[in-house]
């Protein structure tokens, strides 16, 4: 399988996924303190949205490098 087109396919794959999720959280350690006995530790939730746009560009791009690919 030639590169361009396995770019293709994980361009098509990603924008499929970014449309059907809409994005994704993920947990990071804001803060930490330890007082003797005392452990204290805040987490975040974070989350991060996928425009739109940027879901059906994958998806056209890849798209339009498959197409592209397959003349010599």
């Amino acid at each position: 399988m030639n590169a361009i087109k396995l770019v293709a396919i994980l361009l098509i794959v990603g924008g499929a996924l970014g449309l059907a999720y809409g994005g994704f959280s993920y947990t990071k350690d804001t803060s930490r303190a330890d007082i003797g006995p005392l452990h204290l530790q805040v987490t975040q939730r974070e989350q991060v949205n996928i425009p739109l746009w940027v879901g059906i560009a994958a998806i056209v791009g890849g798209i339009a490098l498959l197409v592209t690919a397959r003349k010599p």
